[in-house]
């Protein structure tokens, strides 16, 4: 019998291995949501919500997690489970449901990385389990798969928690870059996908996401058009068009993130956008945010603003990198 006082030193190497390549845990929650995003496949479907997705869909979302995580940490292929982490073998295991993932009797007295993401709650976990048979729930399905049972999830070696102070939710489930489609008020949304052009719709999901981080495949579901990070740009796209209306859609370079952080705004990581409306500085301002900008200082426009021209952004080009954020 296993002694449950002894520390597994196989799964402290997997663990330190993974928390060296990724610290803070965002590489990881972007590879699941870059994989639920290319489930989803807006650009040519328009769907946004995981509840539309297909059967098969759903069943198919357990390999491109695994397949995409290996893409980014370069695991090695593993000898008789999926990954070779730290010279261990090591299983890979997604569940859209917490604690439901299924565990073949192949993994018995492995290490399974058990990973859940839940696109409604913006959440996702992850952690190691060295599998026990005692630990898991009988099988009733054709090829005998388990789940760890309920009072045996403390058993799982948690990779990444939420600092002390965060409210809600237990510690070990992180955030998930935002659905922002999804989690749009249905009004707003209605209001985004109504126009008949591209165009037109990217400029209303600009309008009505302010201060939100927006990604690539949001614009792609909006624009549903191969040429989309077009219709964001200048020379006719949202930025040009809606900078008449005080809006400034900020991107992941640089300069634009050092306009968000000072103007208070979520800043945009790579692939982002951040939209705001800004008017030009006067007293009444004095406790908000400002930043100079085109030869004026800018705050954060407030409901009873009037609307006017905003400013010019920094100029960039396709060569300039977006810091590493």
């Amino acid at each position: 019998m296993p002694d449950d006082s002894a520390p597994d030193l196989e799964i402290s190497a997997v663990r330190e291995d993974i928390l060296q390549l990724d610290p803070t845990g965002d590489r990881f929650s972007a590879v699941l949501r870059e994989t639920i995003d290319q489930l989803l496949d807006g650009e040519t479907t328009g769907r946004y919500d995981w509840k539309t997705l297909l059967k098969t869909e759903k069943t198919h979302a357990g390999t491109l997690v695994e397949i995409n995580l290996q893409r980014r940490f370069r695991f090695g292929d593993g000898v008789s489970m999926d990954y070779r982490i730290a010279g261990v073998d090591v299983d890979c295991k997604f569940s859209q449901q917490f604690g439901g993932w299924m565990i073949p009797p192949e993994a018995l007295g492995h290490i399974c990385l058990l990973v859940w993401a839940d696109d409604s709650r913006s959440l996702w976990s992850a952690g190691l389990l060295r599998v026990r048979r005692e630990w898991l729930n009988g099988g009733n399905n054709r090829d005998l798969k388990l789940t760890l049972s309920a009072k045996h999830r403390d058993k799982i070696h948690w990779l990444w928690q939420r600092g002390p102070g965060q409210p809600g939710t237990a510690a070990h489930h992180l955030d998930l870059p935002e659905n922002v489609l999804l989690h749009m008020d249905p009004a707003d949304r209605a209001a985004v996908f109504a126009p008949a052009s591209g165009q037109a719709r990217l400029n209303e999901l600009f309008r009505r996401a302010r201060g939100r981080r927006i990604g690539r495949n949001v614009v792609r579901t909006v624009a549903q058009q191969k040429d989309y990070m077009k219709r964001v740009r200048g020379n006719g796209g949202s930025r040009s068009a809606l900078r008449a209306e005080g809006i400034l859609i900020m991107g992941d370079y640089a300069s634009h993130q050092r306009i968000a952080s000072e103007l208070g705004v979520p800043v945009p990581r790579e692939g982002e956008f951040v939209s705001v409306r800004v008017v030009t500085a006067n007293a009444r301002h004095a406790s908000r945010p400002r930043v100079d900008l085109d030869g004026a200082a800018w705050v954060l426009a407030g409901p009873e603003d009037p609307h006017e021209p905003g400013p010019l952004l920094p100029k960039t080009s396709s060569a300039a990198q977006p810091s590493a954020l």
